[in-house]
């Protein structure tokens, strides 16, 4: 199992905060991203491009591996002025 966050304006489109998932044949975050988005209507949301992601609190890329346990995080892109 991997438990996966959502936070800031992906949290508010999906409607969770989070979720656990089997990891089953996911390798990596991008196979995740790609899984979670076939849900379909509002999970495309994880197709923008500037999505970021973090593995066990430490940021990371969507080519980074995951195991059984990992927890995973999603959001987008924070800027500032």
């Amino acid at each position: 199992m991997i438990r996966v966050q959502y936070f800031a304006r992906y949290r508010e489109v999906l409607g969770i905060d989070g979720e656990q998932l089997q990891r089953a044949a996911l390798s990596n975050l991008e196979q995740l991203r790609e899984h979670l988005q076939s849900r379909g209507g509002v999970w495309q949301v994880l197709a923008e491009q500037n999505l970021m992601c973090a593995r066990n609190h430490e940021l990371c890329s969507l080519d980074t591996e995951i195991a059984d346990g990992d927890e995973i995080a999603f959001f987008p892109t924070v800027t500032g002025g």
